[in-house]
């Protein structure tokens, strides 16, 4: 005869697991997610553009941390250019980041995650 209630089988009703083993698998998975955006929030990633003339670093938490520009990319006659440079070396140091941390956090694969 059944039990009154509940899941079939009792709390095994999660493919074997009880809810405690569930909780603590949870558990360590947070942990391990936490430590891998810590690991990437140490990390820091570098673009350039201009054939090297630009170069820009970011942190993993997506900050810029450095701009270096070489003397000859400084042309007052051509200010676009070098905006057009420098948004276009950040943005790609920018996708170095989120491509990173795809790579990282993929490996948890959470339905709705991200």
């Amino acid at each position: 005869m059944s039990k009154r209630g509940g899941f079939p089988g009792g709390m095994g009703g999660f493919g074997g697991l009880n809810m405690n083993q569930l909780m603590r698998e949870a558990k360590k998975m947070q942990e391990e997610m936490e430590k891998s955006q810590e690991e990437l929030s140490l990390r820091e990633f570098e673009a350039t553009a201009g054939g090297g003339a630009i170069t820009v670093k970011v942190s993993g938490n997506k900050e810029i941390k450095e701009i270096k520009l070489q003397k000859d990319v400084v042309d007052p006659e051509d200010i676009e250019m070098l905006q057009d440079l420098i948004v276009s070396c950040t943005n790609e140091a920018l996708r170095k980041v989120d491509s990173a941390a795809n790579a990282q956090m993929g490996k948890y694969n959470i339905p709705g995650l991200m």
